[in-house]
Parts: structure tokens; sequence; C-alpha cells
């Protein structure tokens, strides 16, 4: 009779070390989903703001609605093709459209290899 009640405990501990591991997988397969989806959000905007470049080209002199933050815009006008850029660690440069296009696409194409 020991013998079968130990059975079913170690059974049962098994039990629950398997579903232990499983709610450990599940929320670890979660958390890889919700970068993913970041990683997916952040190539939208950086594929966005490439487009939105193509905008600024043949556009010196024309009036804009420049973004200053999150649903808040200011009327600019453009007075250069040469754009500032943030190269890292607060560090701004001047930049022409193509060359920031090509930081762009560079920054999209570390993204996509991290999302494989």
């Amino acid at each position: 009779m020991e013998n079968k009640e130990q059975e079913k405990q170690k059974e049962q501990q098994t039990q629950q070390e398997l579903f232990y591991k499983l709610s450990m997988f599940d929320q670890h397969i979660k958390q890889i989903n919700q970068q993913l989806q970041l990683i997916e959000k952040n190539i939208f905007d950086l594929n966005s703001l490439d487009s939105g470049m193509d905008e600024i080209k043949g556009s010196v002199g024309k009036e804009i609605l420049g973004q200053l933050g999150r649903g808040i815009f200011v009327k600019a006008n453009i007075i250069s093709e040469e754009l500032v850029v943030d190269v890292g660690n607060k560090n701004f440069v001047k930049k022409s459209i193509t060359d920031t296009k090509k930081i762009i696409k560079e920054q999209i194409e570390k993204l996509r290899q991290i999302e494989k």
C-alpha cells in the first residue's frame, strides 16, 4: 500500500513540475512575442520616417507641420534640405536626406536581423 501511495505522490510531483515548466515556457513565449511586436512597430515607424524623407526633397520654402511630441505640432518653414541627426549619445551632425535615408535603412536592417 505504501508503494502505491509513494508512486502516486511522485506522479503528482512530476505533474506539478511539468506544469511549472510549461507555465515558464508560456511566459517566455509571451515575452518573446512582445519583443517581436516592438521590433515590428519600430520597423514600421522607421519605414514611415523613410517615406517622409522623400516628401522633404524639393520642399525648401514650403510650410509644414513639424511634430514636437505626441499629438503636438508646430508650423514650420523648410529652409534647407540639410537635416540634423542624432548619431548616438546625443551627438548631432548635419546630414543630407540621402545620407539620413541610408542610416534609417541600416537601422531597419539591424532590426530585421534581430527579428530573425
